[in-house]
């Protein structure tokens, strides 16, 4: 795989994917926590987080080829 790398040496995709994966697990476990259902909503926040995450970066990768 071709890591795309922008002007700064950082890769947008990877960085969305990162950035969504800790606010959707800090998001699952506080509402795990107040359901007392931590594996579910974990699981919810993890996938949740990773999906917008990627949408979001691969929107600035493709915001940056435009220009």
């Amino acid at each position: 795989m071709d890591a795309k790398l922008n002007e700064k040496g950082t890769n947008n995709l990877a960085t969305g994917v990162a950035l969504g994966l800790s606010i959707g697990a800090a998001f699952g476990v506080v509402i795990g926590v107040i359901t007392k259902d931590i594996a579910v909503w974990l699981s919810v926040g993890i996938g949740c987080g990773m999906a917008i995450g990627a949408g979001i970066g691969g929107m600035l990768e493709n915001k940056k080829k435009q220009k």
